[in-house]
């Protein structure tokens, strides 16, 4: 019995691995979908997110039918509680992705574009990615200092979402100018919260290996 708990535990972190890429997917390919303008891509970003869905799904009643059935130890129980929440952190990162795509659909019929939002976007995305490889290899090696860069990591991913909105700040007063502007800072936002969610999971790792739960936040370690 203990066998067969531990072959379903490690089927269900495969399973866990294989959402992570395909949210990498999903987040380059909706970012690709901005730049390009390219609504076909971002309405395949759309539908891919019932993929993602349907492996988050697959976890989750894994997940319960595990328990239903077999009595984890503590250390066992660490894991399987880790799980479900990192398979949520990363079916939130899809949905953002899908908002973006959703925006991107929007955005044609403005004919309104800015350099400098667009780098300080793809800057954020870039980071986003490295951030969720990095999450995702840490709680694979269990690997808790790993999971606490990914703080300073995040905080290239505020600056650059400073930037755009400084940058939308900047922009006309025209009805589109203003439009195109808020639509962008949506997608800011949304970029800014995957980095955010990728920060969630490191601090499942170090729960996994500590067995006590702490945020990696500023606020969490007052000086």
């Amino acid at each position: 019995m203990r066998i067969s708990f531990t072959e379903e535990l490690a089927q269900l972190e495969a399973a866990l691995q294989e959402e992570g890429d395909l949210v990498l997917r999903a987040l380059r390919s909706s970012l690709n979908a901005l730049a390009r303008g390219d609504e076909e891509l971002a309405d395949e970003v759309i539908s891919f997110d019932d993929e993602v869905d349907r492996r988050y799904m697959a976890i989750e009643t894994g997940v319960q039918s595990l328990l239903a059935r077999q009595t984890p130890v503590a250390a066992d129980l660490r894991l399987v509680l880790a799980v479900l929440r990192v398979n949520l952190h990363l079916e939130r990162m899809a949905d953002y992705c899908v908002t973006v795509a959703k925006l991107t659909k929007l955005m044609g019929d403005l004919g309104v574009s800015d350099d400098g939002i667009n780098r300080s976007i793809e800057d954020m995305g870039q980071r986003c990615e490295q951030m969720i490889r990095v999450a995702m290899d840490a709680f694979a090696s269990r690997d808790a200092d790993k999971a606490e860069t990914l703080v300073e990591l995040d905080e290239l991913i505020d600056r650059a979402n400073r930037n755009a909105t400084e940058d939308v700040l900047s922009l006309g007063d025209s009805p589109a100018e203003r439009e195109y502007g808020l639509r962008m800072l949506v997608v800011s936002r949304c970029v800014e919260r995957i980095g955010d969610h990728a920060v969630d999971i490191g601090e499942q790792v170090a729960y996994l290996v500590t067995g006590e739960f702490r945020e990696f936040s500023d606020a969490s370690h007052p000086a």
